[in-house]
Parts: structure tokens; C-alpha cells; sequence
């Protein structure tokens, strides 16, 4: 499955913001390139490059990985409360806890998180996100998961103390530009290394053994083997992003789930359908599929070799029948014609002839009715003038003649005997 992962970058802070008070709708300004990490399979970086928003790569999933400083976990007591009210509920519980307003602030179980126990509560200023959000989808990324670059461990997860992670944050001064990103069982804490608050929050961890996992950027690795004093595993900034897609808890909950409907929601499924983990489902459609064609086909060609023999069979018996005809072209047609005219020739009346008519109405004439004043003939139809027919003496005639397999109709004083149900 492969992995694009858009590296949000850090939210400006009051210091920058400070340097231009007439602006500040620079708070929300997002990046006209986005800087990104492509992975064909998921584990493998492939590409890591900067790109507009409409010129990223497509990818199987998408994820939007925040920056350390930019998520605040909250340790706290996630209350019991129905999916719906879940939101307002921890927003209740974080009150004193958060200095932003709510309206202000996303909100966001953590790992391992779930009502009832203790639990990580990620708070993400929320236009920021939003705003990266409406901006990736209206260049048509549609974001699966949002992952911070670090997050605190659930309970029981890791058997470790934590782990540090050096980078260089950009647009700070060379001396102060160092941070770490400390990641322990009591939160994620983003650090400078200048001053004593770093080393004192290391030592009070337990850092002196050794237990925590050191991990740098090739920029920042001299500054942190100096603060160590001893040599650090290399981790690129790529390396981590991919890292924190794989095993990050996703933070696109509550009001920024993301909504899959109408042509999102065919694109995802179309997307999941061509990924790598679908292929064994693609191939047994593909040849279900054919299958069904070959059967479809065997059974349409059993079909007009049947329909070809039958056609046959009735050109036979018409040849046999009447050995006269030489050319076949509708034997039903010429069956019939061929019939009617070797009964004509041997003087037999037919079932639509004047004589079969008239015997049928003289057998089924109404008890009491007059004799018939005038009759016609023409085209099988029998024509019989006969006033004064009611209801009565009509329903009684039609009944008679219906055994017999034809059929009445009276207009105008006129009955219509001819053959065929009625």
C-alpha cells in the first residue's frame, strides 16, 4: 500500500507573530508547497521532496502528520458519554486544563484511550488543522488520518522509558535552534537544549542509566552528542514521518471526521480496491468474471446450435410433407399455405370457411330467436344481420359458440362470429 505523508509544518507562535502585529491572519497562513514523504510499500521511504498541493503524489492512504510542538496531550479521566456527546464531554473535563477557548481547540482521543479509564486527550488548534484540511482537499487530497510526529505511549505499551528525539526547528537562531522532542510515560514535551530545564526533566526520567532511545536529525546530531556527550542514532525527518504514519493514532476525530460521501466516498473505495492488499480479491473477480463470460458463451452457442436444429428438423418435415416445395424459407409459413391449399384442392372446408361458420351459428342460435335476415362473408368473418338481439339471447349465443372456439361480437344490430376465443 503506499503512503503519502504531508508534514504540516509548526503552527507560528507568539514570538513570530509578534514581529508583524498588522497580520494576523499570518496565524493561519498555510505553505504554497507542502513538504511531503512518498512510500510505495509503507516502510521504505521513496521519495521526500516539497510540492503545491495539486502537483503531490497520489497515494493508496494520505496521511497529515503535525508537528511536535503543535499537539498538547493531556493525561485525564475520559468520561462515560454516548459517541455524540463524547466531545462536549471532554471539553468539560479539560476546562481549566486548556487556555484557548473551546471553539477554538480539536480535540482527540489518544492511544489506547476509552471511556471510563484513564487516558491521552490530544488538543490541536482547530482553524489551523481545518484550514490544512480544506486546503489538501480542495486540490483534491482527500486525508485519511492526521498523526502527531510524536505521541505518548498507551499504558503497558512499551516496556521502555521513552525516547528523545533531536531536530533542528527552522527559523530560529543557529544557537537556539536545537530542540528535543522528549517522549516519556508523563507526556511529550518539546525542549531547548539551552538552559537547565532539559537536562532536569531527562534526569528526573531515569535518563542517567541510559533507558531512553536517542534519536537525531543529521542537522541537529552534533548539537545533540555535544549536549549527551556520547553518539546518537541517526533519524531523518522522512524516516520519522513515515515512522509516525505507521504507528500514530489518528486525530481526525469528531467534528473533522473526515465525511465519505458521493464521489469521495466511490474514490476511496475505488483506491482501497487498487491497493496491493486487494490484489488476490481483484484477481478471483477478474476471474469470476471470465468464467461467468465462458459459461455465458458456451450456453449462447448450446442455444442456436439447438435453435439451428430445430429450424432444421422443421425444414425436413416441410420437404417430406410437401416434397413440392423447393426453397425453404419461413417452413411455418409455408407448412400452413401448403396445408390450405391441398384442402382447398380436395374440396374440405376450412375452419374459417362459410359452411364451418354457419353450421357453428345454427347450432348455438339462441332457443325462440327469429331467423337471420341477412348474412355476409368475407375474410373468415361472418356477418349476421339479426335485430332485436338482447342481452339475453347474446350472452347465451356467446356461450354456446365459446365452447366451440369462436368468438361474437354485436354493433349495430349485427352479429361477427369468426374464429378464436372470445
Amino acid at each position: 500500500m503506499s503512503v503519502l505523508v504531508i508534514l504540516l509544518p509548526p503552527r507560528p507562535r507568539l514570538g513570530a507573530r509578534a514581529a508583524a502585529p498588522a497580520a494576523p491572519e499570518a496565524a493561519l497562513r498555510l505553505p504554497e508547497t507542502w513538504r511531503y514523504v512518498f512510500s510505495s510499500d509503507g516502510l521504505q521511504v521513496t521519495q521526500s521532496d516539497a510540492a503545491a498541493a495539486a502537483l503531490l503524489p497520489r497515494a493508496t492512504r494520505v496521511v497529515l502528520a503535525l508537528a511536535d510542538g503543535d499537539v498538547a496531550w493531556h493525561r485525564v479521566l475520559v468520561p462515560k458519554a454516548p459517541p455524540a456527546r463524547l466531545r462536549a464531554a471532554l471539553a468539560g473535563v479539560l476546562e481549566e486544563a486548556l487556555l484557548d477557548d473551546d471553539e477554538a481547540l480539536h480535540l482527540a482521543l489518544g492511544p489506547g484511550a476509552a471511556p471510563g479509564a484513564e487516558g491521552w486527550v490530544a488538543a490541536v488548534h482547530r482553524p489551523w488543522l481545518a484550514g490544512a484540511l480544506a486546503a489538501l482537499e480542495g486540490a483534491g487530497i482527500v486525508v485519511d488520518q492526521v498523526v502527531a510526529l510524536a505521541q505518548p505511549p498507551a499504558a503497558g505499551a512499551d516496556g521502555s522509558d521513552g525516547e528523545g528525539h533531536f531536530f533542528v526547528a527552522a527559523g530560529e537562531a543557529e544557537d537556539a535552534a536545537t530542540r528535543l522532542a522528549l517522549v516519556r510515560e508523563d507526556g511529550v514535551r518539546v525542549l531547548r537544549l539551552a538552559g537547565g530545564l532539559a537536562r532536569a526533566l531527562v534526569a528526573a526520567g531515569g535518563a542517567a542509566e541510559g533507558t531512553l532511545r536517542w534519536t537525531a536529525t543529521p542537522a541537529a546530531a552534533a548539537a545533540a552528542e555535544q549536549w549527551l556527550g556520547r553518539p546518537v542514532a541517526l533519524l531523518g525527518e522522512a524516516e520519522r514521518a513515515l515512522q509516525a504514519a505507521r504507528g500514530g493514532v489518528n486525530l481526525r476525530q469528531f467534528e473533522l471526521m473526515p465525511r465519505r460521501r458521493g464521489t469521495l466516498l466511490l474514490r476511496d473505495v475505488a483506491r482501497r480496491l487498487l491497493s496491493p492488499e486487494w490484489r488476490p480479491v481483484r484477481w478471483a473477480l477478474a476471474a469470476l468474471v471470465a468464467v461467468q463470460l465462458v459459461g455465458l458463451n458456451a450456453y449462447a452457442w448450446q442455444q442456436r446450435q439447438a435453435i439451428a436444429d430445430k429450424r432444421a428438423a422443421m425444414s425436413a418435415l416441410l420437404r417430406e410433407a410437401h416434397p413440392g416445395v423447393r426453397a425453404v424459407l419461413d417452413a411455418p409459413l409455408q407448412m400452413q399455405r401448403e396445408t390450405e391449399r391441398l384442402r382447398a384442392a380436395a374440396g374440405r372446408p376450412g375452419d374459417s370457411d362459410l359452411e364451418v361458420l354457419l353450421a357453428a351459428a345454427a347450432a348455438a342460435w339462441p332457443d325462440g330467436q327469429g331467423p337471420v335476415q341477412a348474412l355476409r362473408f368475407e375474410a373468415g368473418r361472418l356477418t349476421l344481420a339479426a335485430p332485436g338481439f338482447g342481452e339475453p339471447q347474446l350472452a347465451q349465443f356467446r356461450q354456446r359458440l365459446r365452447g366451440a372456439g369462436f368468438s361474437v361480437e354485436l354493433a349495430d344490430g349485427r352479429l361477427t362470429v369468426a374464429r378464436g376465443a372470445g
